[in-house]
């Protein structure tokens, strides 16, 4: 039911920045936990970061110090800004909701997903 539209992919040189988005369908003050994951050719999707509806972030340690994830709970939105970036960060990345409901648990959904390459 919560639909994730996702930008900010593309192309970028090692050491270079990107910043990615997530735009929510509805309010994101209800949702419990929004996430960052990746997925590379031939490897299981991983965790990048995830945040709180109150705030607290959590981050993968191949990312810590390099990547920060915020939310915006007017817009609705959730940001990845990833700076340093490495051939290693190289993966199709994917917007993560979850929320639990009385009644009926836990309930995750997924963005679209989009491409970051990084490459010289």
């Amino acid at each position: 039911q919560v639909q994730l539209v996702e930008s900010g992919g593309g192309l970028v040189q090692p050491g270079g920045s990107l910043r990615l988005s997530c735009a929510a369908s509805e309010n994101i003050f209800s949702i419990n936990v929004m996430g960052w994951y990746r997925q590379a050719p031939g490897k299981e999707r991983e965790l990048v970061a995830t945040i709180t509806s109150g705030g607290s972030a959590n981050y993968a340690e191949s990312v810590t110090g390099r990547f920060t994830i915020t939310r915006d709970n007017a817009k609705n939105t959730v940001d990845l800004q990833m700076n340093s970036l490495k051939p290693e960060d190289t993966a199709v990345y994917y917007c993560n909701a979850r929320r639990f409901r009385l009644g009926i648990g836990r309930e995750d959904y997924w963005g679209q997903g989009t491409q970051v390459t990084v490459s010289s």
